[in-house]
């Protein structure tokens, strides 16, 4: 594995992510909650096991994209991370890129500052989304417009760019973020798991298509994970810490779900050891999802 240079804690977050700290062949992970407080802490062994790989997360600034970056990292990949917004703090080992998923002159742009610089991509992560929920017949239509462009269409944008690469290199694993909405219908939350459905379609369709070409096509779908987005959500609450109970109890585990669980997801989708996994579709979200009543 390549030899991480030893270097102070970074706070790769400033609203709910975590401190990373590489030395060695190890990784120290410790999460913060908005209000700084140490939610978690964790040292798990680095093993490198995407040395070697180039991988893109797109919406990498914060929450679970910073997470995956962060992870990618450690564990031995050259990540390039693609936001509409700066990366709060620089990490060693990703190239940070400024950009619009939903633009393809701008992800065409940035796949090919990747492959001038690495001269492969092996792993995608279509990470960027944006969150809109409302009922369906009070939603504007530019609403709908925006929750398709960037959650379901700017996933094919980035996935169309990257797969000639990937195809002409007989390899590549894409990880496409959906969601439980996904899986079930919250009243209010429209057009948000229409876009959610499209992507697990997406993904699946592309996975078919070029299995036999060595790219495969996975996606996960977190439940409640606090993301910087989770916990602005919990602070405008009029009780934030009796609402955060309250989620945690909606759960079999009686826990809320970290950026860093799902990354570790990511990491294993992306890497060989999910070679035979394809059109896949992973739940992250304690068990809920299967809790018919309690």
């Amino acid at each position: 594995m390549r030899e991480r240079s030893r270097q102070p804690q970074k706070k790769i977050d400033d609203a709910n992510t975590a401190v990373v700290n590489l030395r060695g062949d190890s990784v120290t992970y410790t999460v913060f909650r908005s209000d700084d407080s140490p939610r978690q802490i964790q040292e798990l062994r680095v093993t490198g096991r995407l040395r070697d790989k180039v991988a893109i997360v797109t919406g990498s600034a914060r929450g679970i994209g910073a997470a995956v970056a962060a992870l990618f990292t450690a564990e031995g990949a050259q990540v390039v991370g693609l936001d509409r917004q700066p990366a709060r703090t620089a990490m060693d080992g990703v190239l940070n890129l400024t950009g619009d998923v939903t633009r393809p002159e701008q992800v065409t742009a940035a796949v090919a500052t990747t492959l001038a610089r690495f001269g492969r991509i092996d792993v995608l992560v279509n990470n960027a989304g944006v969150n809109v929920f409302s009922t369906p017949l009070e939603l504007p239509d530019s609403d709908w417009d925006r929750c398709l462009e960037v959650d379901l269409k700017a996933a094919w944008i980035v996935s169309k760019a990257v797969l000639p690469p990937m195809l002409s290199q007989g390899s590549g694993s894409i990880v496409n973020i959906a969601s439980v909405h996904s899986h079930r219908i919250i009243p209010g939350s429209f057009p948000y798991p229409v876009a959610k459905h499209g992507l697990i379609g997406l993904t699946r369709a592309l996975a078919i298509e070029y299995a036999s070409r060595g790219v495969r096509v996975n996606s996960i779908s977190p439940g409640f994970i606090l993301t910087p987005q989770a916990e602005e959500w919990l602070a405008a609450q009029p009780d934030p810490e009796k609402e955060r109970r309250r989620q945690a109890e909606l759960l079999p585990c009686k826990r809320l779900g970290t950026p860093e669980e799902v990354a570790y997801t990511a990491l294993f989708l992306a890497s060989d050891e999910a070679r035979f996994i394809n059109a896949a579709d992973i739940l992250i979200d304690g068990g809920r999802t299967h809790l018919y009543h309690e």
